[in-house]
């Protein structure tokens, strides 16, 4: 592909119809930024795999042009699949306190954290990268130290609003800085990049502070343990725990690894306050009465091994669920996630608590713009070009329907796909070509060594499971000298079938009956082996399990 001079290409390699993995790369001339680079949850058929990065390959060919890494803001769809990049290409990288804060913990587990080249930035500060410059300018979302960003460009600027609400009157910290927006909009903003994520919800999102009330009006009724299950990066939700908590004298245990590095963090970086003495450790809650005690943990997804989950299935080790508890599970289902959550729900009720969720109470403030919000970011920026993100393809839709109702012509918005390239001059735009994108799985320590072939083989074996059937032969004479042994796993269970294993075991010896083994190639042997046992099980079973001939000679 010959790539135009004097343009800018946008290409986006994560985070384009979908919810995660959020990476996009601006490209000018001899100079690459990219801002974010997070990660994605597996999908129910990626058996075994941890996380879902991307790819990295036309970063990596390009390594030479890349000038730095922004980062809009602390979540793991954003900073996630950071370490993963600075292992291929130690770039410098550039966000807020809190957000660089969260990632080196990420970037210790990984042994990076030395070779790091962070730079803390505030809203108003402008970086210089190669021939762009960007602007952080101070926004409102789900976790604290949230920027938009301004790109200027050769061919004009790039307003790109990461994930964002607009709340006026947040628990911390300033509104998202609209007259900013409105003033880059009166200089020209030549392509706007929004949040898609509730663009189908009518309205504004409520206001943070909301939540706070209802924590306070809940706490003054509760008579046993308040248990508060949200997000653990949700700094200013967890401020209106603490702070409900101070007000109705109570004390606070934390439960759950990243709730504490969390914690941690944004009390050493003063995003977090709490007074001395109101902290305590699990092994003190002994000392007070239930109605003292309020628990802030992971799980409000129903994670299988958060701390809420745990003490639901009483598997945590320093508490459990008991009657009389009050659990508010503070956080919105997560598309996908309804099923454990429903389930931990049941849970915690059948153990005798009580359970308060979003359709109960306003427990819980979305961190995206909804219509009302992102028509006026739409009104204040008057964008000549706009690209949709941050959604899955009913998102960019609806989001590029809302575009044209406040005014932009259709050939001005353009809905992409990973790894498609926007070109854009001061002219014109396009969609000219693609670039090496996609997903790469990580299980464990290893990253992309997972494909659809593996990923193939665990489903079937979670289905229908594995038949080992093992044959020795004297490699001289070809004659078999002990088996066929078999040994099945997750297919039926060996002493209620016997008498199946042993049919499998004279189909295997009928199929090599009469055949020259000491002449005949393993693998040819193999394949007689599956075929017969093959079509015998599906016949008696309508199962096909994997079948694993071994032969052994000697």
């Amino acid at each position: 592909m010959v790539k135009k001079k004097n343009v800018l290409r946008v290409i986006p390699l994560g985070g384009i119809q979908e919810i995660g993995k959020n990476i996009t790369v601006f490209e000018y001339g001899g100079d690459i930024i990219v801002v974010d680079c997070g990660i994605i949850f597996p999908e129910d058929e990626m058996l075994g795999i941890d996380i879902v990065i991307p790819d990295f390959t036309y970063l990596v060919e390009n390594m030479h042009k890349v000038r730095g890494l922004v980062l809009t803001h602390g979540h793991e769809d954003h900073i996630g699949a950071v370490p993963y990049l600075l292992k291929q290409i130690n770039i410098p990288v550039y966000g807020s306190a809190l957000t660089l804060g969260l990632l080196e913990y990420k970037l210790e587990e990984h042994g990076l954290i030395e070779s790091a080249k962070l730079n803390v930035k505030k809203s108003g500060d402008i970086i210089k990268l190669g021939v762009f410059s960007v602007e952080f300018i101070n926004s409102n979302h789900s976790i604290a130290d949230s920027m938009a960003l301004a790109i200027r460009t050769p061919v004009g600027t790039v307003l790109h609003t990461s994930d964002f609400k607009i709340d006026y009157t947040p628990v911390a910290g300033e509104p998202m800085n609209l007259q900013r927006i409105a003033e880059l909009g009166e200089e020209g903003i030549r392509l706007l990049m929004a949040d898609s994520t509730n663009v189908e919800k009518e309205g504004f999102t409520i206001s943070e502070r909301v939540v706070g009330e209802s924590f306070e009006a809940i706490f003054a009724k509760a008579s046993g343990r308040i248990i508060v299950a949200t997000f653990a990066s949700n700094v200013h939700r967890v401020q209106q725990v603490v702070n409900a908590a101070i007000k109705f004298n109570k004390k606070i245990i934390v439960f759950g690894r990243s709730m504490h590095n969390v914690m941690r963090k944004s009390l050493e970086l003063g995003y977090l306050t709490i007074p001395p003495g109101t902290l305590i450790e699990p092994e003190e809650m002994d000392g007070y009465s239930p109605d003292k005690l309020v628990f802030i943990a992971t799980g409000s997804q129903g994670e299988p091994m958060s701390a809420l989950r745990r003490m639901a299935l009483e598997t945590h080790r320093k508490a459990e669920i008991s009657k009389g508890d009050l659990v508010i599970i503070s956080a919105s289902a997560i598309p996908g996630n309804e099923k454990p959550i429903n389930k931990l729900i049941n849970g915690i009720l059948k153990k005798g608590g009580d359970v308060i969720y979003e359709a109960l109470h306003d427990i819980h403030s979305s961190g995206h713009a909804c219509k009302e919000e992102l028509k006026l970011i739409h009104s204040l920026a008057k964008p000549g070009l706009f690209m949709p993100v941050h959604g899955e393809f009913r998102h960019l839709k609806r989001h590029s329907d809302l575009a044209k109702s406040v005014g932009m012509a259709d050939k001005d918005i353009f809905i992409m796909e990973n790894g498609k390239v926007l070109e854009i001059d001061e002219y014109s735009a396009a969609i000219k070509g693609t670039v090496p994108s996609g997903y790469l799985m990580v299980d464990g320590l290893g990253v992309g060594d997972v494909g659809n072939i593996v990923l193939r083989d665990r489903k079937h074996l979670s289905q229908d499971g594995l038949i080992t059937v093992v044959v020795t032969i004297e490699k001289s004479t070809g004659e078999i000298i002990a088996g066929p042994d078999v040994i099945t796993r997750g297919f039926v269970y060996v002493k209620e079938s016997e008498l199946l294993i042993n049919t499998i075991r004279d189909k295997t010896s009928e199929a090599l009956y009469g055949l020259d083994l000491a002449a005949m190639d393993y693998n040819a042997i193999k394949n007689v082996i599956r075929k017969k046992l093959r079509e015998f099980l599906y016949k008696e079973t309508k199962r096909n399990p994997m079948i694993l001939p071994i032969i052994m000679e000697i």
